[in-house]
């Protein structure tokens, strides 16, 4: 069989590696900003999409029946995100005289909603979080949100991922958040459908793996543990859901199943429900129709290929039943190209040094070299980690990451390595809102991390260097030893004097022309080496003819610009809002001041650190 992949990145990588496993040969249709990445070189062949819009390549249905056409495929793998969840993609795959791999479209449409999927899983006794869905006038889902009482949460009908969510806690907010929910909604899915629903105190996210074929044959793969969230994106998923009660646990695995044979569903997908952390009482809360980000923590613990498993079932193998017991404990961090020091912004780059440690599960959507661009989602790559059981699990875990070297780029691995320790982590006592609870991560050292590159490259040189003199400026003599002077550019610029006679520090490194990257406490810090005379040349000097500015944080679109010139603003006011990577981003006023200039329009592609709002001098100060 001949499978085009409808999707990119790791996942895209994922579903080529099973493919020829199984003796299938693979299709990689690419964007332009993709045209160097691994996925697209590593099917046997692969097709141009074109410009780097979403809407004209990945979202296309259209060009990805050309590109299916055109390349002699005979079955689509839509991945996740994207088209995974489209009936119509699917329907159009079917009529089109291919196979689809993933559940059948009407499956995928009565799922597809999460105000039918309600209705859906009430039918089958499944039991829903008290709400509202009955209307979508303004009016009365605010006359719906006091009755069911605050706090209530708004969230987007169609889709996920965290989009088209707000938590109101207070009837003066309702409004606002109800917007913003509305458009980002509308923005992510072209659905601004939502729901009022009661906002559980304690929320835990716990998942079941459900797996059916087309002759009538359910069952499950046991639970996931997904609740360590930030703005409803998940950060670190595990299986088997610990710490749950045994009646939960029956509970949700019966539930999922009852649910998955009342839609006839045929494929791999997981179930979703909001479980209660003071009470245990368990919830609806959708049904994904596709692969889920965190399927490989479930692949660890049962030994299942779930991508085979979609496969099989497309072509209309009877699956039989697997009794599940789970093997040891699995654990995945996604790590994104994201600044979590600056509010988790994203970031965009080249990942100049990347060493993965052994040992570990590495599902990667770059390799060195690859850029991570502002088209598409931020995640480098998703690292698993299996042991025998949580304890060692997460202690392998914390292990890797301080192993891991990413240059180049900002990522969250960091964020992670704190994330670990954490005495909620350690005890499987998290909920949805732990990182709201919690105070942020230090940040990180970059002195300490330029102390220890410059021993290391400092020692590196004396080693394989026939002239020791070629990189190392500087040195000086006191009696018995020699000192040596390395000047490193990383955020900041470090002089720093070493010994290259003492025993290197256990940390992990990558070496060579002219850079160095360590890893210190989960950060990667990169470094420039300098020779003297870059040392010591004059900086150029910048400036906006010392008005106040605010500029991007991060590239995007601009979405919304909400001041204009003569505007006098707060602090915290939101002067405009960005869109990057499939997010909405307030960027908000620093201070009281009064607007000079707004240099941007709605509609308009900025860049990192450009200028976006001018305030005039000498503002008044309150």
């Amino acid at each position: 069989m001949r499978i085009l992949i409808a999707n990119r990145g790791e996942i895209a990588r994922r579903i080529i590696r099973t493919a020829h496993r199984l003796g299938h040969q693979a299709v990689a249709v690419y964007a332009d900003p993709d045209a160097d990445m691994p996925f697209s070189h590593e099917a046997d062949d692969r097709y141009a999409l074109g410009p780097p819009d979403v809407a004209s390549t990945y979202l296309s249905i259209e060009k990805l029946l050309e590109a299916a056409e055109a390349t002699g495929a005979d079955a689509v793998h839509p991945g996740y995100g994207f088209l995974s969840e489209r009936p119509d993609f699917a329907r159009a795959v079917i009529d089109g005289g291919l196979v689809w791999i993933g559940p059948n479209p009407d499956a995928i449409d009565q799922m597809g909603s999460k105000i039918r999927a309600r209705s859906l899983a009430a039918d089958s006794g499944v039991p829903v979080i008290p709400g509202f869905d009955r209307s979508q006038e303004p009016d009365q889902l605010a006359n719906a949100a006091t009755e069911i009482g605050f706090p209530v949460l708004i969230k987007a009908s169609a889709g996920g991922g965290g989009k088209g969510i707000r938590i109101v806690r207070a009837e003066a907010d309702f409004e606002t958040a109800l917007a913003e929910a509305r458009e980002e909604a509308r923005r992510s899915f072209g659905d601004d459908r939502v729901i009022v629903e009661r906002y559980v105190n304690r929320p835990r996210h716990i998942e079941v793996q459900v797996v059916g074929d087309r002759h009538g044959t359910v069952f499950d793969l046991g639970t996931r543990e997904c609740s360590v969230q930030r703005r409803y994106q998940k950060l670190l998923e595990e299986a088997p859901a610990p710490n749950l009660p045994e009646d939960t646990v029956s509970g949700v695995r019966e539930s999922a199943v009852a649910l998955a044979r009342a839609i006839g569903y045929d494929s791999a997908g997981t179930v979703e429900f909001v479980v209660d952390g003071e009470t245990g009482d368990f919830y609806f809360l959708e049904m994904n129709t596709r692969l889920q980000v965190e399927h490989p923590v479930t692949e660890e613990v049962t030994g299942v290929d779930l991508v085979e498993m979609q496969i099989r079932a497309a072509v209309g193998e009877r699956l039989e039943p697997i009794d599940f017991h789970p093997r040891g404990h699995a654990i995945e961090v996604r790590i994104n190209a994201e600044d979590p020091s600056a509010g988790f912004a994203p970031r965009t780059g080249t990942v100049s040094e990347l060493s993965v440690p052994g040992g570990v599960r590495w599902e990667s959507a770059v390799v060195a070299g690859n850029t991570v661009s502002p088209h598409y989602d931020p995640m480098i790559a998703k690292l698993i980690v299996h042991g025998p059981d949580r304890s060692q699990a997460l202690d392998r875990l914390a292990a890797a990451l301080d192993r891991l070297v990413i240059g180049g780029i900002p990522s969250n691995a960091g964020f992670h390595r704190w994330l670990v320790d954490l005495p909620a982590v350690r005890a499987a006592e998290v909920t949805t809102r732990l990182l709201d609870e919690m105070p942020p991560p230090p940040a990180p050292d970059e002195s300490e991390a330029a102390k220890l590159a410059a021993g290391i490259w400092a020692r590196s040189q004396t080693v394989v260097s026939a002239d020791p003199w070629h990189s190392l400026t500087d040195f000086r003599v006191t009696p018995g030893r020699v000192r040596r002077v390395v000047h490193l550019q990383g955020d900041e610029t470090h002089d720093i004097e070493v010994d290259p006679t003492l025993p290197e520090p256990g940390v992990a490194r990558v070496v060579g022309n002219g850079r160095i990257a360590v890893n210190v406490d989960g950060h990667t810090f990169g470094f420039t080496v300098l020779g003297r005379e870059e040392r010591w040349a004059p900086g150029g000097s910048g400036g906006h003819g010392g008005a106040e500015v605010v500029v991007a944080p991060f590239p995007g679109v601009v979405a919304e610009v909400r001041v204009a010139a003569g505007d006098t603003v707060e602090p915290g006011q939101t002067l405009l809002v960005l869109e990057a990577m499939k997010m909405l981003h307030p960027v908000h006023a620093p201070g009281r001041g009064v607007v000079a200039a707004v240099a941007v329009a709605k509609g308009d592609t900025v860049a990192g650190n450009q200028v976006l709002i001018e305030f005039e001098n000498g503002e008044e100060e309150e």
